[in-house]
């Protein structure tokens, strides 16, 4: 893997490419891809955990074929309380560790190293990031501080996009109440409080 100098450059153009996304599927693929194009990597994706049976979602994946990521379901760890513990996991060669849960998937899709870091949102683990590369890779520690970085960087914006379709949503509901509250009043008269059923000469006075 090439040794990359200019950390900060690239933390700086994700995050501004990133702060113009308005849904988390977008911050999911912009991800992937920016972090495949910077490392030169054979690919990338970002998973989000199912909360109910611990696996791994895919949410987005850039340079990886459909025979690869529909390989079958990725545990992301043992436990939620394992996971809560969770740090950058390195693997040198996929071939030869028993974390890899489908090397002969791997190796036909010609995978050699593999880079994995936890994405986490307010404080909790809610995915995470994985690069994948063709040639044997020995990551640097400024490696995986800047993945970590993006990880981190995609977490706090998947949460911002999910809030504002929240205000939106939200926003959709009461313009919806008051615009039936609007057709309500029409039922009116502009006597103040008399209901169109009255007859208009009984206000006559």
């Amino acid at each position: 893997m090439e040794d990359h100098s200019l950390y900060y450059d690239t933390i700086v153009k994700v995050t501004e490419a990133i702060s113009h996304c308005r849904d988390p599927e977008e911050v999911a693929l912009l991800t992937a891809g920016s972090v495949k194009t910077a490392f030169k990597a054979k690919g990338c994706a970002v998973f989000l955990i199912k909360r109910d049976t611990g696996e791994l979602g895919l949410a987005a994946s850039s340079g990886l074929s459909d025979e690869y990521i529909n390989k079958g379901p990725l545990k992301f760890m043992q436990s939620i309380k394992d996971a809560q513990k969770a740090g950058p996991i390195a693997i040198y060669d996929v071939q030869d560790d028993p974390r890899i849960q489908y090397p002969e998937e791997a190796k036909k899709e010609g995978i050699s190293s593999f880079l994995g870091v936890p994405i986490v949102a307010h404080g909790k683990i809610i995915g995470a990031l994985r690069v994948y590369t063709a040639e044997p890779w020995e990551c640097t520690i400024h490696d995986i501080t800047l993945v970590q970085a993006i990880a981190q960087i995609c977490g706090m914006a998947m949460d911002m996009c999910r809030m504002l379709k929240g205000y939106k949503t939200s926003i959709e509901v009461l313009k919806n109440m008051r615009d039936k509250d609007s057709i309500k009043s029409k039922k009116w008269t502009p006597h103040e409080g008399v209901p169109t059923s009255v007859k208009p000469s009984i206000c006559n006075y």
